[in-house]
């Protein structure tokens, strides 16, 4: 293979952006060909690097960057099949999302930016795939942080997009602090950075301290993967733009941390205590997003919570040993839910709301965006993990992945001994996932009947265009203790959807649908990443579709109980065309409609919340910090500042008192010499 093609993948974006950044505000014609050109070309790269380096084949390559006078710093390339299925993933989600970008971010005077943003941060995720020396990939981790502080607070002009970008990336550093001295901890265990060096050494035993480096590790996968304790940055990371939200959830950040745990795997196996701590991290993960899913308002809020669910799913596998599983669901994942996000930012556009509260109460919306609505629905099913698309299959090798671990016979496909996998790792994986499988059917079900079916919605046919103030009653029409991410209108709902919002949605379904079966044959996908199977078995193919479908059956009647229950209380219906207005506060449709009150019960007020993790969070570190900052302005001004003060003032003063003894008269200045003279001899006597 011709080296070059690699290394060309990370470097097109960044020189996109580059150019973008410089030339887009000058000649803005030229911003959108420099944002999806290098893009897309690189994605095109990308594919034939997976192509040209085949299955069950590695490339290494590396030149010395710096000396260190310890590990060297490599500019290393480290390709298997697991960076190129990534690879791929990252071109063509980063490629649809620049296109849609150029339509939804239309009019938006800051678009050269954002575009020269999202290229730059496309470039640092191939830097993390591609690179094989862990100091180089924390260059690309790194610059993934500092491109969604700033793609998040794209709106900076809004309080909600400056508090969600500052909240983003101080909790992720939260968690870079101890991966970056896990980082250095295993460079000194092995004597190098470069990661066919880390893998050589874990697959020997000779790392020192695997259990202390597997922990600093996770604390920043934490972080970026958005698993619990970390994970609150994400749903507020909604204020963005959405076609930000389909880039971060689906194949950049939050997808880096768990490609790092998949590609360090051998590590990770040498500590049964680490694997043992990923296994419940990702178990309240799971069930605990998936309860605040089936409680948000906040169409894509749901998503996130959805997304940090999934992301539970991946981290549970690798807990069970079983990397390709974890990469399976992490490729099938990400396409369905870049799908899910674009097709939510095409329903934005159409209702100008995020609340889908709201557009229940909009007459015919799925007849105003019908290919959001078809898309939108494949994408939910795959979610769901029912067959036969995608998500079933992925969802399913996890499952069987967390099976195999509990029965003692951990499918490490080579990499290090089933006895290293804990079977309490296995089971908790197992029970936690079985549950999430239920709660995510229910919700993917109550996001699709309340935002497209709802009987206030149906009441009318649809109609081209919502008169401006109805749209402005929608976009006030949301529950009013729901939390809510809205975006600045990007668009005029007057106008349909450009073609440039809808093709990717297609082009997108079709891994959402067919992405899956790759994974049935022992020479398609599992050849080209670690070999193992994963065909679902009998037993987890029947408990996990069944549970998803009583998940689902659940939200259904819990909707047509909803909807029978307003049928007979609400109020007569609106004109065409006309927005219902809600009265009170909240409006009682809203409450009585929602299947998810009905579901959750008494949890439905704290899952809303997020169970409160964030006024826990602001009680026992925000506050402290906050009160240690005021003690310390105050000690600053009214102590240090003072002695500085009083020091000048004293210097003052004693100028004062001898300027007073310069008086110009000779006599005086003779007299004074005189006395000290005696004074002087008197105390040389005595």
């Amino acid at each position: 293979m011709n080296l070059a093609l690699p290394v060309l993948v990370p470097v097109l974006p960044a020189l996109g952006a580059a150019a973008t950044l410089a030339a887009g505000k000058k000649v803005p014609g030229l911003a959108r060909p420099l944002a999806i050109v290098p893009v897309a070309v690189s994605a095109v790269l990308a594919l034939v690097v997976a192509l040209q380096l085949g299955t069950g084949q590695t490339l290494d390559a590396a030149t010395r960057l710096t000396p260190t006078g310890g590990p060297d710093i490599s500019l290393a390339v480290h390709l298997d099949g697991f960076s190129s299925l990534i690879s791929v993933l990252v071109g063509v989600v980063a490629t649809c999302v620049q296109v849609y970008s150029t339509a939804y971010l239309k009019e938006d005077p800051r678009y050269p930016s954002y575009a020269a943003l999202v290229s730059l941060f496309t470039a640092a995720m191939f830097l993390v795939v591609f690179s094989g020396d862990l100091i180089v990939l924390l260059v690309g981790w790194e610059v993934m942080g500092v491109c969604s502080y700033f793609l998040i607070g794209h709106h900076w002009e809004t309080a909600d997009a400056r508090s969600a970008s500052l909240k983003a990336f101080l909790v992720t550093k939260l968690g870079d602090v101890p991966f970056l001295f896990g980082i250095f901890l295993l460079g000194a265990d092995v004597h190098s950075f470069r990661i066919p060096d880390v893998l050589a050494a874990a697959g020997e035993g000779r790392l020192g301290h695997p259990t202390l480096i597997a922990l600093l590790l996770l604390a920043g996968v934490a972080g970026k993967s958005a698993q619990f304790p970390l994970h609150t940055w994400l749903p507020d990371a909604m204020a963005g733009p959405t076609p930000v939200s389909a880039l971060i959830h689906a194949a950049t950040m939050v997808a880096a941390g768990i490609y790092l745990v998949a590609r360090l795997m051998p590590v990770f196996l040498q500590s049964g205590a680490a694997l043992v701590v990923l296994a419940v991290m990702a178990a309240v993960t799971m069930i605990g997003s998936a309860l605040c899913a089936l409680a948000q308002d906040d169409l894509k809020r749901v998503l996130a919570y959805s997304t940090v669910g999934q992301l539970g799913y991946m981290a549970g596998a690798l807990a069970s040993g079983d990397r390709e599983a974890s990469v399976f669901h992490l490729v099938s994942h990400g396409a369905f839910k870049a799908l899910l996000f674009l097709a939510a930012g095409v329903v934005i556009h159409a209702a100008h709301t995020n609340s889908i509260s709201a557009m229940s109460r909009i007459p015919g919306l799925r007849k105003r965006v019908p290919d959001a609505y078809w898309t939108t629905g494949i994408a939910l099913v795959a979610l769901a993990g029912l067959p036969p698309f995608s998500g079933f299959f992925s969802k399913e090798a996890v499952l069987t992945a967390a099976e195999h671990a509990a029965n003692g016979e951990a499918l490490t496909n080579g990499l290090g001994p089933a006895s290293g996998v804990p079977q309490a790792a296995g089971w908790i994986v197992l029970v936690s996932a079985g549950l999430t499988a239920l709660l995510t059917g229910a919700y993917a079900t109550r996001l699709f009947l309340v935002t497209f079916h709802s009987p206030a919605g149906a009441a009318a046919a649809a109609p081209e265009v919502l008169p401006a103030a109805d749209r402005a009653t929608v976009v006030a029409d949301h529950e009013a203790d729901a939390p809510y991410s809205p975006e600045l209108d990007e668009a005029d709902p007057a106008t349909a959807e450009p073609p440039a919002m809808r093709w990717p949605l297609w082009v997108l379904a079709v891994p959402t649908m067919a992405f899956g079966v790759a994974g049935l044959r022992p020479d398609w996908l599992p050849a080209l990443l670690d070999g193992g199977s994963l065909r679902p078995t009998g037993v987890t193919a029947v408990t996990g579709t069944g549970l998803a479908v009583v998940g689902v059956l659940a939200a259904y009647g819990a909707w047509r109980s909803a909807a029978a229950r307003l049928a007979t209380g609400r109020p007569a219906p609106a004109a065409v065309g006309r927005v219902p207005e809600q009265a009170g506060a909240p409006a009682a449709e809203v409450i009585v409609a929602d299947p998810g009150r009905t579901l959750l019960g008494p949890l439905f007020g704290p899952a809303r919340h997020g169970f409160g993790v964030d006024r826990l969070y602001h009680a026992l570190f925000v506050r402290p910090v906050a009160a240690a900052a005021q003690l310390v302005r105050f000690l600053d001004r009214e102590v240090v500042e003072g002695y500085v003060q009083g020091s000048g003032i004293g210097a003052n003063l004693l100028g004062r008192a001898v300027r007073l003894a310069q008086t110009g008269n000779a006599q005086t200045y003779l007299s004074a010499l005189l006395a000290g003279v005696v004074l002087l001899a008197v105390l040389v006597a005595v």
